[in-house]
């Protein structure tokens, strides 16, 4: 019984001993373009467009509210 116990303990600690990712395995995420806030203006403004066009609303990204258009 104590084996059994003993070869999960340990089974579990090996499969964590590799948890970070390498800068080879990112593949197109490690892309410059990929980063959060490398858009430009144009990919900004179009996204806050649709975010605006799916919310019908105009504003109101700083405050609660709802999707009706009311603020």
């Amino acid at each position: 019984m104590g084996f059994v116990v003993a070869l999960t303990v340990l089974g579990a600690l090996t499969g964590c001993q590799n948890l970070g990712v390498q800068p080879w395995e990112r593949d197109l995420l490690a892309k410059p373009v990929m980063t959060p806030g490398a858009a430009d203006g144009l990919d900004d403004a179009l996204d806050d467009h649709i975010y605006f066009s799916k919310e019908a609303s105009s504003g109101g990204r700083g405050f609660g509210g709802g999707g009706c258009g009311c603020n």
